[in-house]
């Protein structure tokens, strides 16, 4: 395990964040299916992590209920939405994770950042090492220069960031960068825990 990866884990863990390391994402992907037990029901946060693991089909929904809001119409994601943040399980990825152990997001919407901290009963966050950064500082120019422009070309949207790959604090009707929330320890209701996998995944 790289220096750097050791050292994010023992700050997490200082946070009272629990946190595994996989050396690839099928392991982490096994791993989470171990995790579901037939009472429960699962949601799932706008991640392009989630989507190339797979889990989502890989999940028996005639036993466990799936609840995200990329699989349906745009006018059933209201109904969607609070259906996966009370759910057992919660899964998505983060924006950034810091050697500090934090974990930074931001989001249009909210639904994704508010369930990682209040909702579920457990949320695992998945992260690929290309989240890893040094400081929050850090962070926030990743998202910026890197998640929010690549969402913006994924999505079609007509954002500065995503015709120039630059952040220019905008103020289009489309813009991403809503709402930012820092995750500096443990919330005090949800079990969370990430998975840090040593493949680079996402955004």
């Amino acid at each position: 395990m790289e220096k750097k990866i050791r050292r994010v884990m023992e700050n997490l863990s200082n946070n009272k964040i629990k946190a595994k390391y996989f050396t690839t994402k099928e392991e982490a992907k096994n791993e989470i299916l171990q995790e579901i037990n037939p009472e429960m029901n699962i949601g799932i946060g706008g991640s392009m992590t989630i989507k190339d693991m797979k889990i989502y089909e890989a999940i028996d929904q005639s036993i466990n209920p799936v609840y995200w809001h990329w699989m349906v119409k745009p006018e059933e994601r209201p109904e969607v939405f609070p259906k996966a943040q009370y759910a057992d399980l919660y899964l998505a990825s983060s924006n950034a994770l810091t050697e500090e152990g934090e974990l930074i997001n931001i989001d249009g919407v909210g639904n994704r950042v508010s369930s990682m901290f209040f909702g579920p009963k457990k949320v695992i966050l998945v992260c690929g090492i290309n989240k890893i950064v040094e400081n929050h500082e850090a962070g926030i120019k990743r998202i910026k220069e890197i998640a929010c422009p690549l969402n913006a070309k994924r999505l079609g949207l007509k954002t500065p960031c995503g015709i120039t790959d630059k952040c220019n604090d905008c103020s289009s009707d489309q813009r991403m960068c809503n709402i930012i929330v820092t995750i500096q320890a443990k919330p005090a209701l949800v079990d969370l825990e990430v998975y840090i996998i040593n493949e680079k995944l996402g955004y």
